[in-house]
């Protein structure tokens, strides 16, 4: 599609959506403001996905939305389509450096929302989503200041923090000799993340199992902000 299609494109779409006011976070939700953009952009920050596996982990969306809210993505520049490897006619979505920059609002946005999960703890629950649960959950003021690694088994996602010198990184692989080893299931994690459930109480009736030195334990908690 040439420049000047794409710039009409843009313009059709901002005419539809526009608040009508110039400021930035009007000018921002008319980009991802609508219904299940915003859990489109989750999935694809998790890493980069087909429309079916879209489909499949966005239950109660519909073929015809998805398509328009991706299409919108794209047509502003935060998500574009690209080859799946060894699959010469297969297609996959993924974010751009402009939608990357949405992972630090998504996941503050997401920290926030924790505290309107109910006690009930209704609704689907992914392992995936433990992975920017755990990103979401960082204190950046209490980046341990030893090098170890964490690893998390979260249902059959295993994901990883590894801090060294100073930084915290992640990783969905495991590590290869991790300082602890985090064992649970995806309901459990998501209600220690929400303060439904202390870390200890989790521990005690075996519902979290941790390998790894107490001091780790300690860091990696403070880390997350699950201890004072």
């Amino acid at each position: 599609m040439s420049q000047a299609n794409l710039r009409q494109r843009r313009g059709d779409m901002a005419a539809k959506r526009d608040y009508g006011q110039f400021c930035g976070l009007a000018g921002g939700l008319n980009v991802v403001g609508e219904r299940w953009t915003l859990l489109v952009v989750r999935e694809l920050l998790i890493g980069p996905a087909r429309f079916n596996d879209m489909m499949d982990n966005l239950a109660g969306i519909g073929p015809n939305l998805l398509a328009d809210r991706l299409r919108t993505l794209v047509t502003h520049g935060v998500v574009e389509q690209a080859a799946v490897p060894g699959d010469g006619r297969g297609k996959l979505y993924r974010l751009t450096a402009l939608g990357e920059e949405l992972r630090e609002p998504v996941l503050g946005l997401a920290k926030w929302g924790m505290g309107f999960l109910g006690d009930a703890g209704t609704g689907v629950v992914r392992a995936e989503w433990g992975f920017l649960a755990v990103q979401s959950m960082i204190v950046r003021d209490r980046v341990p200041a030893v090098d170890e690694v964490y690893q998390f088994d979260v249902g059959e996602e295993v994901f990883t923090i590894e801090v060294r010198a100073g930084q915290v990184t992640f990783s969905r692989a495991a590590a290869e000799a991790p300082t602890l080893r985090i064992t649970c299931e995806p309901d459990t994690f998501i209600r220690i993340g929400a303060r439904m459930l202390t870390p200890f109480d989790a521990i005690v009736t075996g519902a979290v199992k941790i390998e790894g030195p107490n001091e780790a334990i300690h860091r990696c908690t403070r880390l997350l902000g699950l201890v004072d």
